[in-house]
């Protein structure tokens, strides 16, 4: 499939800060109670690495494999120091592989993401999953670079939707909903270093696509995670 439509936003941002990871809400979430729980997803991007994820010392996630997206769970609004230990590690004497302090707003829809840097160091980043809603007919794509590789560039059904995409950035584009076959290349060359893959681009969703791995160590691939979006109301 060609997208024939254009797609009608991309937007590249950076995926964590320097000092620690706060996630901030969009602005059409801004009304929001501040009570309101919020959903976290975590994705596994370190090759090789088995992990158990904790949250306040209480375990989260065991034997958390790479290239995995594990489901969504309803976490209270605050603050959280999150630790990431190899599989099996005892968390009162192991150092952890990851450490970082997170802010889940209210109502967000996050995803909390252990990866490796672009130099292939790893890193704890924060995502928060754009759930507004998209025209009928349509859905988003998000695409994630969070490999040890150089800037990439994104193509689906034959045209280039992102351009010039960096770890620990993320792009979003809305395309008309559709079944479609993805790749991703060498920041403007024909070099493709994952895919194609066939990805279900669904309506009143948001389909966000990792890149993940390593170039040096030829491990990069894709996992992919759905979220629904906001239905929009007509008539």
């Amino acid at each position: 499939m060609t997208l024939t439509r254009t797609a009608r936003t991309a937007v590249a941002t950076a995926g964590s800060c320097a000092l620690g990871l706060a996630l901030a809400l969009p602005a059409s979430a801004a009304g929001q109670q501040q009570d309101e729980q919020a959903e976290v997803s975590v994705f596994h991007g370190i090759p090789g690495l088995t992990v158990d994820v904790y949250a306040d010392g209480e375990e989260l996630l065991s034997d958390f494999g790479p290239g995995t997206v594990a489901e969504p769970m309803t976490l209270e609004p605050g603050s959280y120091d999150v630790e990431v230990f190899e599989a099996g590690a005892d968390p009162d004497s192991a150092d952890p592989e990851l450490r970082r302090t997170v802010e889940v707003p209210a109502g967000g829809n996050a995803t909390l993401a252990a990866h490796l840097s672009a130099e292939g160091d790893p890193r704890l980043s924060a995502f928060v999953n754009d759930t507004s809603e998209v025209a009928s007919g349509d859905a988003r794509l998000t695409v994630r670079h969070l490999a040890a590789a150089p800037a990439v560039d994104v193509r689906a059904g034959g045209d280039t939707l992102v351009e010039g995409l960096e770890n620990p950035n993320e792009a979003s584009v809305e395309v008309p909903a559709d079944t479609v076959q993805a790749e991703v290349v060498l920041a403007e060359t024909d070099d493709v270093v994952i895919g194609p893959a066939d990805l279900q681009l669904a309506e009143d969703t948001n389909t966000i696509v990792y890149a993940w791995g390593s170039a040096e160590e030829d491990s990069l691939a894709l996992a992919v995670q759905t979220v629904d979006t906001a239905r929009a109301e007509y008539g």
